[in-house]
């Protein structure tokens, strides 16, 4: 998208930033630097996600007061992810985007793809590990290989338990779509 052949006023620019996008996507930038994303890349998506209708980089560049190359660079981080969709509208110039509404589809897609596969290589280290202590139990040191071994498998164990955790939560847990159970907490 050319940025300096944006209008001064685009499509859908009002007031600018609203104290509850604000609160909002502080609140979940907070959260995405917990998680080991990058804060803008919660600010830009719950813009997004609260808004009515899809916004242009333009938009959320004034709403959010950041650079035209770090709305670039989250936008693309954020498509990667699947967590944001360009949308095109007929007639219009401008790249639109909007967020992925499906909160369960999100979480899922990492925990499969950064969490889960984590837990998989840690799982195949611990097992290689152990094919070393094998090897390594006709040289002696008993004791050593022994404590290794035990503790090992345990960590082993543990890592396949997260595996199946996981697995058990990406494929078959589901949301509750009128989110009524949290409500009443309140």
């Amino acid at each position: 998208e050319d940025q300096s052949s944006e209008p001064a006023a685009p499509p859908s620019a009002d007031d600018g930033l609203w104290e509850s996008e604000r609160i909002v996507s502080d609140a979940i930038g907070r959260l995405m630097v917990l998680w080991g994303f990058k804060r803008n890349m919660g600010r830009v998506w719950t813009l997004l996600y609260l808004s009515n209708e899809p916004l242009t980089a333009f938009v959320l560049r004034e709403r959010l007061q950041l650079s035209a190359g770090a709305i670039s660079m989250t936008l693309n981080e954020l498509a990667r992810w699947g967590v944001v969709h360009k949308v095109f509208r007929q007639g219009d110039r401008h790249d639109y985007y909007e967020a992925e509404s499906s909160l369960w589809k999100m979480i899922s897609r990492v925990l499969r793809e950064r969490e889960l596969s984590e837990v998989v290589l840690a799982i195949e280290a611990f097992e290689d590990a152990l094919a070393t202590l094998r090897r390594r139990e006709a040289r002696g040191d008993g004791s050593r290989i022994e404590t290794q071994r035990q503790r090992i498998e345990q960590l082993l164990e543990l890592a396949r338990l997260g595996r199946s955790m996981l697995d058990a939560l990406i494929h078959n847990a589901r949301m509750d779509a009128s989110f009524s159970t949290y409500r009443s907490r309140g």
